[in-house]
């Protein structure tokens, strides 16, 4: 039995470019729509002001992992870890240290969605929000479609100057400081949301028709982004898990538990990529709602332990050994 590896943030990032991660997640998707890899229901609690706590897993069967992400995330701060076994004999294999790993596969969900979804001439981006995840999603959709033009904007103007001058340093496409969502959102063909807001703020008369949205800010009830009459022009709904959408998000719940809209229209992203379904020439809108799921997480983490494991990296530690218990 090989001794387990804790890999770190530096590894993380040495082993996998975000192209790598989309390709990755691509795969697990495809394990996903063919039974051979499943998602654990996600849980989540909260505690004192905007304090959560979270669990997710996967199974990936068709490559041997098991795998659990947990985290706790605070005003204070946030360290998760993505923890790796052996599927056949449950040997603890791996602890991943998983900031850089959620940003990757974050971002790369949104990269596979805006590939399946977007228009094929798509080449602007309006990236709403400015927090830590932010410059990953607008690499990973630049990644599926090189983009000519980036708008941000942010609530706070130096967010958003910031962030611009971080993007100004790694891109060569031009950038546009908005002065509010409305101004970055007008006439754009792919739009990101990626924020903490707690109130709706893109509206149905901002989005102009056939554009693409990837929704990945509000993962909890608390929190919303899209207001309700985005839905009505929506033709092609998709989820990363259906499941935890209808316990956890709020702006899907509102919608398909209130009126005459069938949760059968919504698709995961894996039965996308799965059956190749891209956008129809003569849709609106088209919805990708990002909630998080498990085999996102194992779909890279089992790819950067197996490179870490052929390179040599990640600080081995000794196996657990089960202690006598004590019957007195």
């Amino acid at each position: 039995m090989q001794d387990p590896i804790w890999i770190t943030e530096q590894n993380v990032v040495e082993l996998m470019s975000l192209s790598e991660a989309v390709d990755a997640l691509e795969r697990g998707l495809v394990l996903q729509a063919d039974g051979q890899a499943s998602n654990m229901q996600k849980a989540q609690t909260s505690w004192g002001p905007g304090n959560t706590l979270h669990a997710l897993g996967a199974v990936m069967e068709g490559a041997g992992f098991v795998g659990v992400k947990t985290w706790g995330h605070t005003k204070g701060g946030v360290c998760p870890l993505f923890i790796m076994w052996d599927s056949n004999d449950g040997s603890l294999l791996a602890v991943i240290e998983a900031f850089a790993l959620g940003q990757m596969r974050t971002g790369s969900m949104s990269g596979v969605a805006t590939r399946w979804l977007s228009a094929e001439d798509a080449d602007e981006l309006a990236i709403i929000g400015t927090g830590k995840q932010a410059i990953t999603q607008v690499a990973a959709v630049h990644a599926a479609r090189p983009l000519r033009r980036v708008r941000v904007f942010s609530p706070r103007a130096e967010s958003r100057e910031s962030f611009a001058s971080k993007l100004s340093d790694n891109f060569d496409f031009e950038i546009d400081i908005a002065q509010s969502v409305d101004q970055a959102v007008d006439g754009a063909p792919i739009i990101t949301l990626v924020t903490r807001a707690q109130e709706p703020f893109l509206y149905s008369e901002m989005v102009v028709k056939g554009a693409h949205i990837n929704a990945v800010g509000a993962i909890a009830r608390d929190r919303v982004e899209l207001a309700q009459d985005i839905f009505d022009r929506v033709d092609l709904p998709v989820v990363d898990t259906l499941d935890t959408v209808r316990r956890l998000s709020r702006e899907f719940i509102e919608y398909y538990e209130s009126g005459p809209a069938s949760w059968d229209d919504v698709q995961e992203i894996a039965t996308v990529v799965k059956n190749k379904k891209e956008r129809g020439p003569d849709m609106d809108l088209t919805l990708f709602k990002a909630m998080g799921m498990g085999v996102s997480d194992i779909s890279l983490a089992s790819v950067i332990y197996q490179k870490a494991v052929a390179e040599g990296l990640g600080r081995t530690f000794p196996h657990p050994e089960r202690a006598p218990l004590r019957l007195t």
